[in-house]
């Protein structure tokens, strides 16, 4: 597996796995079905996981500590904190909004460490920014965390430029993470002309569309009960009749080139630039073996500016998030 770096310390996959559908949002799967998905990803040389304390809510991370730890020498694991969760509550509903004091900080990592079973977490990203507080006194706090040596490397998902050189100004930030596809680009501009400046290594969530983008997902009745992309306007009966049609074309390109509609996708957000590691999600291992095929997948100039027309995201019907869960986004 080849290599990119995340800001001047890691080093992991240039494609990594993001773990929440295996026990979010998505329907989840067995533990031990999970475990076997995470110990082929080692195999294949994938060395960057991806987990949060929602993802369950905190089921996610004790899967990731567990199936990993015979492997921990190996790999990077990433962890977020940033919300407020509701006591007994499961999946989205146990999010109630955000919260980016330094005392919850410091609460949230020293939880996250135990349930990884880690001495130090490689990367801390603050999951969502906390408008009502200083983005220097969040990552101040998360800055002792890496003086004490429980962190490793910051982060920060879905935050905007001028938050990003707030937040550098008092800790280097290794890593930005924010929703990026070929059907999503807010990021493109100034966020991503910002992280090159600064060193910030670009991790894209969702890089297949929330698995939309591989051509299996033509109808909302394809999603289990409960999945969260069943309150996604993007994934409404009149909203996918047409997107779907933009993927079909999306599937003849990748069929002409030997290759799924999937690992064309994800190679179109790799050859975006070298600082950037996308995490999409598996929980099967034939689709995280097609995923980690994607870094090898060989676009010209020409079929990455074919691929961006084709599929800009103007194109596409739907909001990237409904009313109800808009809050869930800085943008």
């Amino acid at each position: 597996m080849k290599t990119r770096k995340l800001g001047p310390d890691l080093t992991v996959s240039a494609v990594g796995l993001g773990c929440m559908g295996m026990s979010h949002a998505y329907g989840g799967q067995g533990e031990q079905e999970s475990i076997r998905t995470l110990h082929r990803a080692v195999e294949l040389g994938v060395t960057f996981f991806d987990t949060a304390e929602i993802y369950g809510p905190f089921e996610n991370e004790i899967l990731l500590g567990k199936a990993l730890k015979p492997h921990r020498d190996k790999v990077v694991i990433a962890t977020k904190f940033g919300f407020r969760i509701d006591a007994g509550k499961q999946g989205v509903e146990a999010m109630s909004g955000v919260d980016g004091r330094p005392e919850h900080v410091r609460e949230v990592a020293e939880a996250s460490l135990k349930r990884l079973g880690v001495d130090v977490i490689d990367l801390f990203y603050q999951h969502r920014v906390d408008p009502q507080v200083p983005i220097e006194d969040t990552v101040g706090a998360m800055a002792d965390l890496v003086k004490e040596g429980k962190v490793r490397a910051l982060g920060l998902s879905e935050a905007g430029a001028a938050i990003i050189r707030r937040a550098h100004a008092v800790h280097p930030i290794s890593a930005l993470q924010s929703e990026y596809s070929l059907w999503t680009r807010d990021p493109e501009g100034e966020i991503l002309d910002t992280c090159r400046e600064l060193g910030v290594g670009f991790v894209p969530f969702s890089p297949l569309g929330r698995g939309f983008l591989t051509g299996k997902i033509e109808k909302p009745e394809d999603f289990a009960a409960g999945d969260f992309r069943r309150t996604l306007p993007r994934f409404s009966s009149e909203n996918m009749a047409g997107n779907v049609l933009l993927v079909k074309r999306l599937e003849e390109m990748a069929a002409d080139k030997g290759a799924t509609a999937a690992q064309l996708a994800l190679a179109w957000v790799l050859n975006q630039g070298e600082f950037i590691v996308p995490i999409p999600g598996a929980r099967k291992i034939p689709h995280l073996e097609q995923n980690v095929a994607a870094a090898d997948v060989t676009l010209t100039p020409e079929e990455l500016v074919l691929l961006g027309d084709m599929l800009a995201p103007e194109k596409f019907a739907g909001a990237r998030y409904g009313t109800a869960g808009a809050w869930v986004s800085n943008k």
